[in-house]
């Protein structure tokens, strides 16, 4: 494989340029090709990555996603290490005592279920519950003995009013491949399946705006809107296997938030059943409407707390022909800063990502990752940024990209960086980004904290952290720079109460000092609703309370979730 090289010198830059051997021929197949085409690269990643053997490519993968969730495909490729690692983990959330006012499954109960979902819709088999019941990174694990697969929200909406008939509490479920033990049972939970609810109900061409139900998998909606020209506003590695209904119940970033926006300023209209079973229709597919109180922001990201989505209206953007990709390096945080607002500056409306990885990170996935390649190897740097563009007209973005290479290279902003000539390239340039999660799996225990904090300040906490922790654990620290989300992993041989006691409450405390976020995208789950308190005020959280009573008055919907165990069963008859 071969790459063309920024240079060291920003007079061979000027005569890169001026000879057009910055940009080969290739570069026309590069963008059409990111949009287009489909390479065969196996992926193993989570996070902003999927732990599933799927062929993909960066942009638009052709393969509808199996609907498998992760942990079922994890039986075949988990190592020795990572189960040894699961079964200590000194990270996990204090598990709640079970709310006694709940009740117990019973014969009548599954009769029930039975009558309006039919056999194959009530699901009791211990091997399909096992994979339900666990999340991906095997770190929470429920023991529910039911899981219902409605088809249809009027199915959802009788499971629902029986359940808070008989105070029986339920977990909405989609792909399953959330990192806080949201997705997932705490105790005897039912468990509400959507995959079966995966139709794509309608498409306006004109306006690009998409209806579909809940379960449609984020990958088989991301092949249905390239065949007609446009593309979803939200692009995750776990696309294969995550749902929409779920991305919109945790409010779902990605890589292109800083194109795109967050999923609530995407997402027109919901379709909601609450806890009693009434059916909330906000499906709306309009721009504008300002008539009363805008409620789909209250499921959005509610973590099926407050209703269990059904069916969603989002806008999408067109499918653009000149995407390009670079992969730079930087000496130090500072040179990061400053070459992210640059790169607002002068790529304007054609920056579509813009990621950072230290060199931790890097290490580890050049140590634990079959076939990656570095694509700087004459040396070794501090930090290392991934940038893409996508635009319309390819003259315009080349003129606009090679302009920024340039004054960043005359600068000192960069000491290195390689553009990616063919799509090949531009797929493991990606893959060293999104395969971190997977390196740090392989390296051994590793304790994940997900922050939003002011870009000038997310590297001082890492700083911080090392020195607290010395020798005892490798920081790691990646994440979407362009939207002030960092992504601090802990890396140990194995789970330490007396690490983990070093880093917590420091992680949080520290956050809360800068008016972060502990949880960027996410979400709360049941690692965190203890201690939301550090990103939201009493007052806000007691508000919080308040309208899950209102709106879940028994309580039965995700409970030990999102809302500290104080506020969320107070008052739950």
């Amino acid at each position: 494989m071969t790459y063309r090289r920024l240079k060291h010198s920003s007079r061979n830059l000027v005569d890169q340029l001026s000879n057009l051997k910055f940009f080969n021929s290739s570069r026309s197949s590069i963008s059409a090709g990111l949009q287009s085409r489909s390479i065969q690269t196996f992926e193993l990643v989570k996070e902003d990555v999927c732990y599933h053997k799927h062929i993909v490519s960066r942009h638009i993968c052709f393969l509808k996603g199996s609907g498998i969730g992760i942990p079922a495909s994890l039986r075949g490729v988990q190592s020795n290490a990572f189960r040894i690692h699961s079964r200590n983990l000194a990270s996990v959330a204090t598990v709640p005592s079970r709310n006694p006012s709940f009740a117990m499954i019973s014969c009548d109960d599954i009769s029930y279920f039975k009558k309006i979902l039919g056999e194959k819709g009530v699901v009791q088999e211990e091997l399909k519950l096992d994979d339900a019941n666990t999340d991906w990174m095997r770190k929470y694990k429920g023991s529910s003995k039911l899981m219902l697969q409605p088809r249809s929200t009027h199915e959802v909406s009788e499971i629902l009013n029986y359940c808070n008939s008989r105070c029986l509490a339920v977990v909405p479920q989609g792909g399953n491949t959330g990192l806080v033990g949201g997705s997932v049972p705490v105790h005897d939970e039912v468990i509400i399946s959507v995959s079966s609810m995966n139709n794509i109900i309608s498409f306006d061409k004109v306006s690009g705006i998409l209806v579909c139900e809940a379960g449609c998998i984020l990958e088989n909606l991301i092949t249905f809107l390239d065949n007609e020209g446009y593309i979803m506003p939200l692009d995750l590695g776990a696309k294969g296997s995550c749902q929409i209904g779920g991305n919109v119940s945790t409010n779902a970033g990605g890589l292109r938030l800083i194109r795109y926006g967050s999923l609530h300023g995407s997402v027109l209209g919901l379709e909601v059943v609450l806890a009693n079973g009434t059916v909330l229709d906000m499906l709306g597919t309009l721009r504008k409407d300002n008539t009363g109180y805008d409620l789909k922001h209250l499921f959005i990201g509610s973590e099926g707390s407050l209703g269990i989505v059904t069916k969603v209206s989002i806008l999408t953007p067109p499918k653009l022909s000149s995407v390009n990709l670079a992969f730079l390096a930087c000496e130090d945080y500072v040179s990061c800063q400053k070459l992210l607002s640059e790169a607002k500056r002068k790529l304007g409306e054609i920056l579509s990502a813009f990621e950072f990885l230290d060199v931790s990170a890097m290490d580890l996935v050049l140590k634990h990752l079959d076939g990656i390649r570095d694509p700087l190897p004459s040396s070794k740097h501090n930090f290392y940024i991934v940038i893409e563009t996508t635009g319309s007209m390819e003259s315009h973005d080349k003129e606009k990209l090679e302009a920024f290479l340039l004054s960043s290279m005359e600068s000192g902003l960069l000491t290195d960086g390689v553009i990616a000539q063919d799509i090949n390239q531009a797929s493991s340039f990606w893959r060293i980004r999104e395969g971190i999660p997977e390196a740090l799996m392989k390296a051994g225990a590793v304790y994940k904290y997900d922050l939003s904090l002011p870009p000038e300040k997310m590297y001082d906490v890492v700083d911080e952290m090392r020195e607290r922790l010395g020798t005892a654990a490798n920081v790691v620290a990646y994440g979407h720079l362009g939207d002030g989300n960092l992504h601090l992993n802990i890396s140990a041989r194995e789970y330490d109460d007396s690490i983990l006691s070093q880093i917590e409450p420091f992680v949080y405390e520290w956050t809360s000092k800068q008016r972060g976020s502990i949880s960027a995208e996410h979400g709360l789950g049941l690692m965190k609703a203890n201690k939301i308190h550090y990103s939201k005020s009493a007052e806000t959280v007691q508000l919080m309370g308040a309208m899950k009573k209102l709106l879940d008055p028994n309580g039965i919907l995700n409970p030990y979730k999102v809302l500290p165990t104080s506020i969320s069963q107070s008052g739950v008859n």
